[in-house]
C-alpha cells in the first residue's frame, strides 16, 4: 500500500467515528512531531500495539479485502501466561460496504464482535477440523447472549446491537452490506503477530511504499520511525 493511502483511509476514519460519534484517544490524530514530544511515556502503546492498523490482506485491493482496526487497549500476550496485568482487549474497526476480511480464526483469543452502528455486518461461519480444514460439523455459538446451532457455511447478519461470541477455531468471514458498519470488538489480549489462522495465505500487515511522509502513525511504523 503508498503512505499517500494510507494518510487518506484514516483521515477518512476519522471523519466516520465523528459521524458515528464515537472518540478515540488523543494519541489517535498524532503526527510524527507529537509522537516525538511523548515517545518516552508511551512504552504501553508500543509494547501492546495500541493505534491504527490499516491492511489491505496483501490482496492489494483495500476496497474490496480490508478493513480499518484501532486497538484502544490491549495486554501483552505474556499477561494471559502469568495471569497479571491487563488480559483483556478492545478495537473499533470500520468496513466499508461490500468490504470483506477473509476466512479466519484465533488460536487462542476469544472475541466478542458487535455491530455498534451502521449497515448490516454479515458472517460466514465454520468450525475447524483438527488440520486447519473447514469442518462439516454443526457448532454452537452465542449470539447476544443465546446459544444457537449453526451449520458449516451458515451466514448470520448482525444489526446495529447486536453482538456474537467467536471462541478459538472458529472460522469467520465478515463483510458490510448496504452500507458502512462501525465494528466494536471485546476480546483477550489480542496479537495479530502469533494469533490468527487465515483459511488461504495472506499479508496481514502491508508492506508500505513511502512516497510522501505519514500522517498518522500505524502500529507496524512505531519501530521504523520512534
Amino acid at each position: 500500500m503508498y503512505r499517500s493511502e494510507i494518510n487518506r483511509i484514516v483521515q477518512q476514519s476519522l471523519d466516520t467515528l465523528e459521524q458515528f460519534q464515537f472518540h478515540l484517544p488523543p494519541f489517535a490524530h498524532w503526527g510524527l512531531t507529537q509522537w516525538g514530544e511523548h515517545k518516552d511515556a508511551c512504552e504501553e502503546i508500543f509494547n501492546n500495539q495500541l493505534g491504527w492498523d490499516i491492511t489491505d490482506f496483501g490482496k492489494g485491493q483495500f476496497d474490496q479485502f480490508g478493513l480499518v482496526l484501532f486497538t484502544i487497549r490491549n495486554g501483552h500476550p505474556d499477561n494471559l501466561h502469568n495471569q497479571t496485568g491487563k488480559m483483556y482487549a478492545e478495537k473499533i474497526m470500520i468496513a466499508r460496504n461490500n468490504q470483506k476480511t477473509p476466512m479466519h480464526f484465533h488460536w487462542n483469543k476469544m472475541e466478542d464482535i458487535i455491530n455498534r452502528n451502521g449497515a448490516v455486518l454479515a458472517f460466514e461461519l465454520y468450525a475447524a477440523t483438527a488440520d486447519e480444514k473447514l469442518s462439516e460439523e454443526d457448532f454452537s455459538l452465542s449470539v447476544d447472549g443465546m446459544q444457537r446451532t449453526f451449520h458449516s457455511g451458515d451466514r448470520l447478519e448482525l444489526q446495529p446491537g447486536e453482538s456474537l461470541s467467536l471462541p478459538p477455531r472458529i472460522y469467520h468471514a465478515f463483510w458490510a452490506e448496504q452500507g458502512d458498519v462501525l465494528i466494536g470488538e471485546v476480546s483477550l489480549v489480542n496479537d495479530d503477530h502469533l494469533d490468527n489462522c487465515f483459511y488461504e495465505p495472506i499479508g496481514r500487515f502491508p508492506d508500505i511504499i513511502e512516497d510522501e511522509e505519514p500522517k498518522f502513525l500505524l502500529v507496524g511504523d512505531y519501530e521504523k520511525f520512534l
